[in-house]
């Protein structure tokens, strides 16, 4: 899978602070690998996110991420629960 970063979640990527950034990189590294890893709970998004799914960085933080083709995807969104969702 080959990821692209619209520049809204490499912003809020840096305002995250350095742990939560390791745990990004590695539930991305896991979702390259397999993205519908359980641990992932990838899933499809409706209202205004849809046509796209989302995927468990921690406890409370999600990326939002559009599937461009097979093998290529776009994150879009990096937040807790409420900030995305509210």
């Amino acid at each position: 899978m080959r990821i692209k970063f619209h520049r809204n979640f490499e912003k809020q990527y840096q305002k995250l602070p350095k742990r939560f950034q390791e745990k990004t990189k590695q539930r991305l590294c896991l979702f390259m690998e397999n993205p519908f890893h359980p641990l992932l709970d990838n899933h499809p998004l409706s209202g205004k996110y849809l046509d796209y799914r989302s995927i468990n960085i921690t406890g409370n933080l999600r990326a939002i991420f559009k599937s461009l083709s097979e093998n290529e995807c776009v994150f879009v969104e990096l937040g807790t629960h409420s900030e995305l969702y509210s």
